[in-house]
């Protein structure tokens, strides 16, 4: 296994954790899963447009990121297995 293997694998796994953190703090759009453990509650001490703007912006990155480097991990598989 390649040091660059190990850390894309590493990598994958923090991002991982991000994505599930980021997720977590978006606001609920209501009348689902959120409703059910008291995200239906709505208050006007919630995060501004700004700060849910750039938090979209960063999960959406993030997930992008995600997903190229699972694809360089298959990849890398890929070529590991041929060779």
């Amino acid at each position: 296994m390649s040091a660059l293997t190990i850390a894309l694998q590493v990598l994958l796994a923090l991002i991982s954790i991000l994505l599930i953190m980021l997720i977590l703090l978006h606001k609920g759009r209501g009348g689902g899963m959120s409703d059910m453990f008291g995200g239906g509650v709505t208050s006007s001490l919630g995060s501004s447009g700004v700060a849910e703007r750039n938090l979209n912006r960063l999960t959406i990155t993030l997930g992008v990121t995600w997903g190229l480097i699972v694809v360089a991990l298959a990849l890398l598989v890929q070529v590991n297995v041929d060779s």
